[in-house]
């Protein structure tokens, strides 16, 4: 059975150009059909002339610039409009006409600098096409003439119109990104500071405290150890505090680890995901946030991976090192979107994030080979 979804996110992986190549094919194609011929624009109504060689190169002018139609967009639309003017002037009439509207659309839609002085330029240079057209013979008329113009010019406003409503989802989502950003961060600060407050302040009292206490050895002891206990619940609810990002909290560890990884791949492998395990390098004892966090991307990645590429070969790689721990999970399969929630809707951008309040770095999208692949180098705050 074929697999569609799979086949879409191969075909949205391939290059733009290539992409956008079938379709200047495909109006090709259709003008050297012999059924098709003058079938196509038929602007000033002159004679029609028989296919030759010169049309194949005016075909060619007007079809192959739609490869690049979001890549060059004016470029396409100087290319395909000189097409046009030939394709008209010498009346052959083909389909390939169809090309002008597209790369007006696309112009309008893709272009990203000078875009009014593309509109006027094309405008003006319709003008003269539109006299040696009347010149040659042509029975259209002003009338003709200016509403073939408005055609064309509501292809460029509907161009106009998808790059607005581009523009302003785009600006929504950053938006949104932003307060989630915000009120996350807000979120952590505030628990941060209940729990550094709280603990660092019976640290301070008990320490004062200790320094009374010389003559006294078994209560500077006691003291001591309640310091240290103290210290050790500090650091432990500052882990627990990172554990809340993850969608599956009060599921699992209460402080999981880097050294954990083995046990998610056995849980993938049991699942039916052929995953590979490489650690170089000795996990942190006792484990911290660096390793907690890296245990939560080695998660994530694998449940993404079993969500959108089951079945498909898996990599893990974690490394160990004595300033940073670094995550690599690659995955052979299609790419999930940006979008997708894997897990409590925070999927990969919750792993930003949480990786980004440790001030590491973390990157997740298409490999170099295909594939996805998800990386995290994450400070442990102990210098080698």
């Amino acid at each position: 059975m074929i697999d569609l979804r799979h086949l879409r996110d191969r075909w949205r992986r391939l290059p733009v150009m290539v992409r956008d190549l079938p379709l200047g094919l495909l109006l090709a194609v259709a003008s050297l059909v012999p059924a098709l011929h003058h079938r196509g624009t038929q602007l000033g109504d002159l004679p029609g002339r028989p296919m030759d060689g010169l049309a194949v190169a005016v075909l060619t002018l007007e079809c192959l610039p739609l490869a690049v139609r979001r890549r060059w967009p004016a470029a396409c639309l100087l290319l395909v409009s000189a097409g046009f003017a030939a394709d008209q002037l010498l009346g052959y009439h083909m389909v390939a006409g169809t090309a002008l509207p597209v790369a007006l659309l696309s112009a309008a839609a893709h272009l990203e600098r000078h875009r009014r002085t593309v509109l006027v330029v094309v405008s003006a240079a319709y003008v003269p096409l539109a006299v040696a057209l009347d010149r040659g013979g042509s029975t259209e008329g002003a009338a003709g003439f200016v509403t073939f113009y408005l055609a064309l010019a509501i292809a460029w406003g509907a161009g106009a119109w998808l790059r607005t409503t581009r523009a302003a989802e785009a600006e929504l989502r950053r938006h949104v990104a932003e307060r989630t950003a915000a009120a996350e961060r807000a979120r952590i600060a505030g628990e941060l500071h209940d729990i550094v407050t709280h603990h660092v302040t019976a640290m301070v009292v008990q320490a004062e405290a200790a320094r009374y206490l010389t003559a006294a050895p078994d209560r500077l002891d006691q003291a001591l150890t309640a310091i240290t206990d103290t210290g050790r619940r500090a650091i432990t609810d500052l882990r627990h505090l990172l554990d809340l990002l993850n969608p599956e909290h009060g599921t699992g560890p209460r402080t999981p680890s880097a050294g954990a990884v083995p046990t998610l791949v056995a849980q993938a492998r049991q699942a039916g995901q052929p995953v590979e395990l490489h650690e170089d390098g000795t996990p942190a004892q006792p484990p911290g946030s660096a390793e907690a966090a890296a245990y939560r991307v080695v998660q994530e990645a694998l449940t993404n991976a079993l969500k959108h590429a089951h079945g498909s070969r898996t990599t893990v790689h974690v490394r160990h090192g004595g300033e940073r721990t670094t995550v690599e999970v690659s995955t052979d399969g299609p790419v999930p979107h940006p979008a997708a929630p894997t897990g409590g809707g925070r999927g990969l951008a919750g792993l930003r994030e949480r990786v980004g309040v440790l001030g590491g770095e973390f990157s997740a999208g298409a490999g170099p080979e295909g594939g996805f692949v998800v990386r995290a180098s994450i400070p442990t705050g102990h210098p080698s």
